[in-house]
């Protein structure tokens, strides 16, 4: 092997090195979520860690959050003059008067000029876009922050429902844990589907989520609705019994009343019928195996409780506005 070809090899091992960049009253987790996933991604080229961490503020030293925990930071020119892979602008309430900070915006700026990859979680799109790099770009927030991103920067395409997304190098996420979401995205594209399902289950994450989700959580929203919980039970039930026949009756029964009631009850309390609700929940099943298996859809559909594609097709029309074969080409994780 010539020195030429070992040197190129050699940078290949080399940790990719992804670069926080914090300020004053961040969202704690905006930050440790994304870093927990990139501290512990295994290279399966090298069988050791994928990345090297950073955590930088325009002056380095502690930087407080919005929690009893101030964070370490190094100052941003101890990394200037390397070359980053990915560049990520942390989120939280010090978001707004750091969109008026010159100096923090030239420094992300800077950065983000050396770095192959630029990314922002939560309310870290409205610091990044003063710097121009989102104009003309698809981006996303936190929900509560989505109509300040559009009103503040028309020239972004601002989309209130992903949890991330992805605009050529470009990446931001929605709301805290959305950026771990992107987090194990870019792992997957860097390191393949293999390490970033390693890390998520380290993590116990309950899945790897697609960019294309909603940021509004349909379980949390029976949660919600269903403050006593009432049905919590029933819904749980529900989700693991979707290939059987699930009827007004055997759902009544199930929740020790009579169908009539029951009937009655549940759509006062959820807003809507048991039906639309079976309906909704097998959707959502669907949904994730069309994200992250290679079953066909008559399989899913059969799994899932609708018997047949058509039907499945039918229900995902209606309440997607999307068919799956559309859906798993557009969200499925290859």
């Amino acid at each position: 092997m010539t020195s030429k070809a070992a040197k190129s090899n050699a940078d290949v091992r080399k940790p990719r090195l992804v670069v926080f960049v914090v300020y004053p009253d961040i969202v704690l987790l905006d930050l440790v979520g994304p870093l927990q996933v990139f501290s512990h991604a295994p290279d399966p080229a090298t069988g050791k860690n994928g990345y090297e961490c950073a955590v930088v503020s325009v002056d380095g030293d502690l930087t407080e959050t919005n929690t009893v925990v101030s964070i370490p930071s190094l100052p941003a020119a101890h990394v200037s003059d390397r070359q980053i892979h990915t560049l990520i602008v942390v989120g939280g309430d010090g978001a707004i008067p750091g969109m008026r900070d010159t100096r923090l915006v030239g420094t992300i700026a800077k950065l983000a000029a050396r770095a192959q990859r630029v990314c922002s979680v939560c309310s870290g799109a409205l610091v990044l876009a003063v710097t121009g790099l989102l104009d003309g770009r698809r981006a996303v927030t936190h929900w509560d922050d989505c109509a300040m991103l559009a009103d503040a920067f028309p020239n972004v395409k601002v989309e209130g429902d992903p949890i991330f997304i992805k605009d050529d190098n470009i990446w931001t996420s929605a709301g805290i844990t959305a950026g771990i979401d992107m987090a194990l995205a870019i792992v997957s594209e860097d390191l393949g589907r293999a390490s970033s399902f390693q890390v998520a289950r380290s993590m116990v994450a309950q899945m790897v989520r697609s960019g294309g989700q909603s940021q509004f959580s349909p379980a949390l929203g029976r949660q919600l609705r269903d403050g006593a919980g009432q049905f919590e039970a029933l819904h749980a039930w529900i989700a693991d019994h979707l290939h059987a026949q699930l009827s007004v009756e055997a759902l009544a029964d199930r929740a020790n009343m009579s169908a009539r009631n029951f009937a009655r009850v549940y759509t006062r309390v959820m807003g809507i019928t048991p039906a639309k609700a079976v309906e909704a929940i097998r959707i959502e099943k669907a949904q994730q195996l069309l994200e992250v298996t290679n079953r066909s859809i008559k399989q899913i559909a059969v799994q899932c409780g609708f018997n047949d594609e058509d039907r499945m097709r039918r229900s995902f029309l209606r309440l997607l506005n999307v068919s799956p074969s559309d859906y798993r080409q557009n969200f499925h994780v290859p």
